[in-house]
């Protein structure tokens, strides 16, 4: 059976693609083993089908012994630091991961390369990469980078370094922008799941700013299944955005919640408040994802509601994984510096 790597692969969107591959492939998970990562992501899998390795891929020499041993097909690359708020309050460990270890990534990939053409890399970004964008508008894959966080810039500056290394070292690389993703093993530091939890809890809500900051929302199969897609029939070199097309502000999504918690499950004590808005805030992302629709055929599956359902049905039936999960990384408010 033919390998694939994963790189953050006891993490959110990289443990729901390791559930994926792992039908077709065997799959090698390098894992730094983080705050947000939980190995508990991956109950269930066939661990025969397998292999897990906790160090940063900011060690070269430890990458390209991995690829010389395993021979992978692809690279999945989506070790990195992700939380705006963490990337305010401490901006060098999103320079560490997101550049020097995409850079050792990259070093890795072109000796490994030189004897082995059978493999390529799969880059995962964001859509924060360009930047806040007006009323109405969306990001094309040509557009300009304009990033606003400490956070967005790193993975901008990640991009970068894969474009370059395609058109300096012909490396097999295709980059993945795709908007912000929801769904079950979701480290509550990110708003849904946070919510979800505040709302299971009997907690208040709390909202950056006014809550008009709009974001487009994706289901993490539905991201996952384009990235399937993109490995097997993306062009070499290439850009895809992947976007649901549902855009919705931040206090819509908490209104929609309470909603779907008082009709579906019978809960709805929580109530919405308003907090300080965090430094930069950008007001606006949005995709334009016809390039993946029309050339890769690719559709979603979840519209927002059916996908949050979905999202909460799982978090109540593993209240386990919630258990075990350390509070101190996700209660307290971060990001306020200035």
């Amino acid at each position: 059976m033919k390998n694939i790597i994963i790189t953050g692969g006891l993490g959110f969107i990289g443990s729901n693609l390791v559930r994926k591959l792992i039908k077709n492939y065997t799959i090698i998970i390098i894992d730094k083993n983080s705050y947000s990562a939980n190995i508990k992501n991956l109950d269930g899998i066939d661990k025969k089908k397998l292999k897990i390795f906790k160090f940063s891929i900011e060690n070269k020499n430890k990458l390209l012994k991995i690829f010389e041993k395993y021979k992978p097909i692809a690279i999945f690359h989506l070790a990195a630091e992700t939380h705006v708020d963490r990337s305010i309050e401490n901006p060098l460990n999103f320079i560490n991961s997101n550049i020097f270890g995409t850079f050792m990534l990259l070093e890795a990939l072109k000796k490994y390369y030189k004897k082995n053409k059978n493999i390529k890399l799969i880059h995962i970004s964001t859509d924060e990469v360009y930047g806040d964008i007006g009323v109405k508008k969306t990001s094309k894959e040509d557009d300009a980078y304009i990033p606003s966080s400490p956070y967005a810039a790193s993975k901008a500056s990640a991009d970068h370094l894969v474009s370059a290394y395609y058109r300096t070292f012909k490396l097999p690389v295709i980059i993945t922008n795709c908007c912000n993703n929801y769904g079950p093993r979701q480290f509550p530091e990110k708003l849904i799941p946070k919510l979800i939890l505040n709302i299971l809890d009997e907690k208040e809500l709390p909202i950056y700013g006014k809550g008009l900051n709009e974001r487009e929302w994706i289901h993490v199969d539905d991201h996952n299944e384009a990235l399937i897609k993109i490995f097997k029939r993306g062009k070499i070199g290439e850009k895809y955005n992947i976007g649901s097309g549902e855009i919705l502000s931040n206090i819509k999504i908490a209104k929609l919640l309470l909603k779907i918690f008082k009709e579906n499950f019978n809960i709805s004590k929580s109530k919405i408040i308003f907090v300080k808005d965090r430094p930069g805030h950008d007001l606006r992302y949005a995709l334009n994802s016809n390039k993946l629709k029309k050339k890769l055929h690719w559709k979603k599956r979840f519209n927002i509601k059916i996908g949050l359902i979905k999202t909460i049905s799982w978090y109540l039936k593993n209240d386990e994984w919630m258990k075990e999960l350390n509070k101190k990384n996700y209660v307290h408010r971060i990001g306020l510096k200035s």
